[in-house]
């Protein structure tokens, strides 16, 4: 999938492809500025608060340093029935706002069909988990104090300015479940400086940073983070660990009271199983099972009595893995393996590829396959239906399949 905020980011950094994320602090801008308010912006950002029933901590907000408790922006709506829904109160985040806060909502991809759509995108691109934050801080406003990320992070500056620190690790590769704790903030100052509309910054996982607006009077910043989930050699370990519950040793108690000879019997064969176990899974193997595995995201259902399938997108988290071995074509994706016709093969590698596809044209395009193959991957969730929504996140930000 080519999406112009992957391309923008890779331009801005002076990457070719995804293999710089983690390794080292970088900063950069986005040529393409247009970019930026198609994304988001701060009204359409309040917008997406004010329609949707939101709860701490997905939504918070801060003002010096110091998390603001729900009631100050969130107002219970009580139904005509007595159900009590959490709902931001406009009137209360309008004063907070003018006065001076950071408001944050975490997973915007999961509100908005833009944000879902790049958040994807980011996804086929780096090969994990993505998800996106959006950050909107007013006048003279800070945000959190000095902290880290377990995850990698990229920053987009969609409007105004904020000033920025970022210190080096003061432990390599630290992580959220630690075997020691890592309170103690580096003395390194990698860069400082303000962060303006159309600036790009990667933040590796254990890099300290914070970010503020305070000295710089009125106005206002809004940026997105997309985080990235990278997997871990300790995260293959505890896959391996589910994999061992196969074995017969691995499930028998342990001994605690049997004779030292018997007690040292099974350690020795633990261990060699162990090895055989670590041999048989490669971390490699892994990665490739959790792009298969993962299972589809929340997306509208298509159902025939609401009309034809007319157009679709994959919603797949990771690229789907297309083989062919002669007279058939295997499709794996969200824990599922599908297998095919070889004729097929052109209209699974277009209504697979990431961009919006409209039936009409893919027959055009494929042949008459296309639409019974469509049908197939939209019922065995590969694919959605591509509903107003959805097409319009990807309008303007990703080309369509056919022309």
């Amino acid at each position: 999938m080519e999406h112009r905020l992957v391309q923008a980011v890779e331009e801005a950094l002076g990457w070719d492809g995804p293999g710089p994320l983690g390794a080292q602090f970088a900063r950069g801008s986005i040529g393409d500025t247009e970019l930026l308010g198609r994304l988001l912006t701060p009204p359409r950002l309040l917008d997406m608060v004010m329609r949707r029933s939101l709860a701490n901590p997905q939504f918070r907000c801060f003002r010096g340093g110091e998390e603001l408790h729900p009631n100050a922006y969130l107002n219970p709506q009580v139904t005509l029935r007595g159900q009590t829904i959490p709902m931001a109160d406009m009137r209360r985040l309008r004063s907070l706002l003018q006065d001076g806060v950071t408001m944050i909502l975490d997973q915007a991809n999961v509100f908005d069909p833009t944000m879902e759509v790049a958040c994807r995108a980011m996804q086929w691109w780096s090969r994990e988990h993505v998800q996106v934050n959006v950050y909107l801080t007013t006048n003279d406003a800070a945000g959190f104090d000095l902290h880290w990320d377990d995850h990698d992070v990229l920053i987009v500056q969609l409007d105004g300015e904020k000033q920025w620190e970022v210190r080096g690790t003061s432990r390599p590769v630290p992580m959220f479940r630690d075997a020691e704790r890592n309170n103690t903030p580096s003395e390194e100052i990698v860069w400082a400086g303000t962060m303006r509309a159309g600036d790009v910054m990667h933040i590796p996982r254990g890099y300290w940073h914070k970010a503020t607006r305070v000295g710089r009077g009125d106005g206002q910043s809004m940026h997105m983070t997309l985080g990235f989930a990278k997997r871990t050699a300790v995260s293959w370990l505890s896959w391996m660990a589910d994999w061992s519950r196969e074995t017969e040793l691995f499930r028998r108690d342990l001994d605690r009271w049997g004779s030292p000879e018997s007690q040292e019997a099974q350690e020795k064969g633990l261990v060699e199983a162990v090895s055989r176990l670590i041999a048989s899974r490669s971390p490699a193997e892994f990665l490739a099972r959790r792009e298969q595995e993962t299972v589809a995201p929340r997306h509208v259902p298509h159902l025939d009595i609401f009309g034809p399938l007319e157009a679709v997108a994959c919603i797949a988290e990771f690229p789907p893995r297309i083989e062919e071995s002669g007279e058939t074509v295997t499709v794996q994706a969200t824990g599922k393996k599908l297998i095919f016709a070889s004729k097929a093969l052109p209209a699974l590698r277009l209504l697979l590829s990431g961009r919006p596809v409209h039936l009409a044209e893919a027959v055009q395009a494929v042949g008459a396959e296309a639409e019974q193959v469509a049908k197939i991957l939209t019922e065995e969730e590969l694919c959605a239906s591509l509903t107003p929504e959805l097409y319009s996140g990807y309008t303007g930000l990703v080309t369509s399949a056919t022309p």
